[in-house]
C-alpha cells in the first residue's frame, strides 16, 4: 500500500503546480515562430519577469510532487524500485533544466528584446540576431526539459501499473501524458514553437490534468478511509 499521507501531499503539490502553470499561460504575451511579432510583444510586457518566475515556481512545485510520489509509492525492491528511482532522477534533471530555461527566457531574452526594441536603426539587425540566438537556445533547453519530464512520467507510470499502489488507470494516463511530452520535446527541438506542437501539447496537458485530479481524489478518499477505520 502507498503511504496515504505522502500520497496526499504529492497529489496536492502536483495539482497546485499544474494550476499555477495553466493560469500563467494565459498571462504570457503571445508569440510563436514569428519572432518579430513575438519580440515586440515581449518588449512591451511589464510583467514578463514575474510571469516567468511564477512559471518556474509552478514547475518546481509539480516536480516536488513527483519526488514525493516516489516515496509515497513505497516500492523498496525489485525492478519497480529502480524504475521509480530513475524516474525521480529524471524529475530532478527536469527541474534543473527548467531553472536554466526560465533564466534564459525570463531574464536573458527579455534583456535582448528590450535592447533590440530601443536600439537605433543601425544596430537593429545585430540586436535582433542576438535575441533570435537566445530564442533558439530557449528552444533547445525547453526541448530537453520536455524530454526529461516525459521520461519521468513514463517511468512513474510503469511503476504504478506494475505495482498497483494506486489505481492502474492513473498510471495509464500518466504514461500517455509522458509520451505526449516526449513527442512535444522532439517537435520543439525540430520546429520550435510551431503550430504543429499544439496537438502533443494539448494532449500532454489534458492527460496531466486527468491523472493529477484523479490522484488527488484517490489520495483524499484513502485519508477518509483511514480516519473511518476502527482503532
Amino acid at each position: 500500500m502507498a503511504d496515504h499521507k505522502l500520497l496526499r501531499l504529492s497529489a496536492m503539490l502536483l495539482l497546485i503546480g499544474v494550476v499555477v502553470g495553466f493560469v500563467l499561460i494565459f498571462l504570457h504575451p503571445p508569440g510563436a515562430n514569428d519572432h518579430q511579432a513575438a519580440f515586440t510583444a515581449y518588449a512591451n510586457s511589464s510583467s514578463w519577469a514575474a510571469i516567468h518566475l511564477g512559471q518556474f515556481v509552478g514547475t518546481a512545485v509539480a516536480i516536488a510532487g513527483l519526488l514525493v510520489l516516489f516515496f509515497a509509492l513505497g516500492v523498496s525492491q525489485g525492478t519497480p524500485r529502480w524504475l521509480g528511482l530513475f524516474g525521480a532522477i529524471a524529475a530532478g534533471v527536469t527541474l534543473a533544466l527548467a531553472d536554466v530555461r526560465y533564466a534564459v527566457d525570463g531574464v536573458a531574452l527579455k534583456q535582448a528584446v528590450d535592447a533590440w526594441a530601443s536600439a537605433p536603426a543601425a544596430q537593429q539587425a545585430t540586436r535582433y540576431a542576438s535575441a533570435e540566438a537566445i530564442r533558439w537556445l530557449e528552444w533547445g533547453i525547453t526541448s530537453y526539459q520536455d524530454f526529461m519530464f516525459g521520461l519521468a512520467l513514463v517511468l512513474f507510470a510503469i511503476v504504478i501499473v506494475w505495482t498497483a499502489r494506486v489505481p492502474r488507470p492513473i498510471g495509464y494516463l500518466m504514461g500517455l501524458s509522458g509520451l505526449a511530452w516526449l513527442v512535444l520535446g522532439w517537435v520543439l527541438g525540430a520546429e520550435g514553437f510551431a503550430p504543429i506542437g499544439a496537438v502533443p501539447s494539448d494532449a500532454a496537458q489534458t492527460f496531466l490534468w486527468a491523472w493529477s485530479i484523479w490522484l488527488l481524489i484517490v489520495a483524499w478518499r484513502r485519508k477518509e478511509a483511514v480516519q473511518a477505520a476502527p482503532a
